[in-house]
């Protein structure tokens, strides 16, 4: 089994797992994995917390479903072995960083919030209170035709140049 094959099916299972255990009622991320599992994750870049919340958001919504969560930690993944050298940050944004719900960017509600988000998920940086692919974050996905591991590249190439990620967010939207 290559590489890719083996982290990808190991993953699978886990959240598999973890949606499995969601719906039979147990909760909580820390009871959902051992620690190898919990070892296998932070190989990858995730925390456990990061497989619990689309289990959770996929049993109650059916969103986001395994392929997105696929390619978000795809996206993840990548930026943690290569950008970061497979290095934790020991930074973490806080809730009261974002910007508010409702501001917007060129007309583009969400935006200056879900930047930051994108840029914590991809860093690792987010707490566990604040999750990438929410409701919220799946409503601007949707209302701008964007795919949110789409968007977890465009803000690592974009690295930090509002003005390459707004085009990308109207080009997108334009399109739909």
């Amino acid at each position: 089994m290559t590489e890719i094959n083996q982290w990808t099916r190991q993953l699978h299972g886990l959240y598999n797992q973890a949606v499995a255990k969601y719906k039979a009622g147990e909760r909580g991320a820390a009871t959902f994995f051992t620690t190898e599992e919990i070892a296998f994750l932070a190989s990858i870049g995730l925390k456990p917390i990061n497989l619990y919340d689309y289990a959770e958001d996929t049993f109650s919504t059916s969103e986001p479903d395994w392929d997105t969560v696929l390619l978000i930690v795809s996206a993840r993944r990548d930026y943690f072995l290569h950008q970061m050298h497979g290095t934790w940050t020991t930074v973490a944004v806080r809730e009261s960083d974002l910007p508010a719900k409702n501001e917007a960017i060129e007309g583009i509600e969400w935006l200056p919030r879900i930047i930051p988000k994108a840029e914590g998920f991809l860093s690792g940086a987010l707490p566990e209170e604040i999750m990438f692919c929410c409701g919220g974050d799946r409503r601007f996905f949707k209302t701008n035709n964007v795919h949110p591991s789409d968007f977890l590249r465009v803000i690592w190439a974009a690295k930090g140049d509002l003005k390459k990620i707004v085009a990308f967010v109207k080009s997108a939207r334009d399109q739909a």
